[in-house]
């Protein structure tokens, strides 16, 4: 019996085979590689993950008008289901410890910015004064007892472009889980979610691309991860010019407009929706000031690339950054 016992111990897993898939969601296209089987069971798990990605729009939208999102901002208090909850809750603490560089309370300032993109007009400084008012990550009451969400001030809008992508990749890593799918990566746009790494291998190989390597896939920095988030965020595609001055798509909460700042940054946090949220963050922060805060977010690290005054790329990487 004992040599029986070591003998199915020793037999070898099955062979797995790797399988991609894509679909569009959350304005973006979710990718989805990983290791199964056979194509059944690949095909199976994957959609399974969408499906969950699809209803995770459903919920924190704020482009679906009748989004949960959506109709808690249009109410201003309810109950609200246990996954907005999370991800509310998520970023409340990550705009605490950031204090407010990360807000989920800046719908009103993205509606702004969404429209000076379209008009290549900066906002009054009425526009700008009134949504700044309306920005208050302090003012996202939840209680924890009854999950029940209040926006304490009348008008408030909700905003969780910032953060939504990376915890739904992570929650469509979590389906493939559950469907006994361990080697996996769910790639949102600029967003991963990485689970246990191919068989045989150390980790998913990730490049990261950054303003300094638009030009050139070579110069890509190649890292092997797994069982993790990684996120970059910066104006290598996302961008606007007005009156001469290159605004990002990323907004400042405090100025209400566009980073004018040439930045990127790189996250490789525990999870998607961490690295999903510190990546646009550490950008309005800056090297100084999100070295500073890092430590507030266990097993995180960023790497940032910058412009100095003179044009020249500059890369500084905190302690442990792979």
């Amino acid at each position: 019996m004992l040599l029986l016992i070591i003998a199915s111990c020793l037999r070898a897993e099955p062979e797995l085979k790797r399988f991609s898939f894509e679909r569009p969601e959350m304005g973006t296209v979710f990718k989805i590689d990983l290791f199964a089987q056979d194509e059944p069971t690949a095909t199976t798990a994957a959609e399974a993950a969408f499906d969950r990605v699809a209803a995770l729009n459903r919920i924190c939208s704020d482009y679906i008008p009748d989004s949960e999102l959506i109709r808690l901002c249009q109410a201003g208090s309810m109950k609200v289901s246990d996954d907005l909850f999370r991800v509310l809750k998520i970023s409340r603490t990550i705009a605490r410890e950031t204090d407010g560089a990360f807000d989920p309370t800046i719908g009103h300032l993205t509606n702004l910015w969404r429209r000076t993109k379209r008009k290549g007009m900066l906002p009054t400084d009425a526009q700008l004064t009134k949504a700044k008012a309306l920005t208050k990550w302090s003012y996202l009451m939840l209680d924890d007892k009854t999950k029940e969400v209040t926006l304490a001030m009348p008008g408030m809008q909700l905003d969780l472009g910032g953060i939504a992508k990376g915890f739904a990749a992570d929650e469509a890593l979590a389906v493939l889980r559950k469907q006994g799918i361990k080697h996996a990566v769910v790639a949102a746009s600029g967003d991963l979610a990485i689970g246990d790494a191919p068989p045989g291998s150390i980790g998913w190989e990730v490049g990261l691309r950054t303003f300094e390597a638009a030009e050139a896939q070579d110069s890509q920095i190649k890292l092997h991860l797994a069982n993790c988030g990684v996120s970059t965020s910066g104006d290598l595609h996302q961008w606007t010019e007005i009156n001469g001055v290159r605004y990002s798509h990323i907004i400042h909460p405090a100025t209400g407009l566009g980073l004018t700042q040439r930045m990127a940054c790189s996250v490789v946090a525990p999870t998607a929706t961490l690295s999903d949220a510190l990546a646009t963050t550490m950008c309005v922060l800056g090297i100084e000031r999100g070295q500073a805060v890092l430590p507030l977010f266990d097993q995180t690290k960023v790497r940032f690339v910058d412009l100095d005054a003179e044009g020249k790329v500059r890369e500084t990487k905190t302690p442990g950054f792979p």
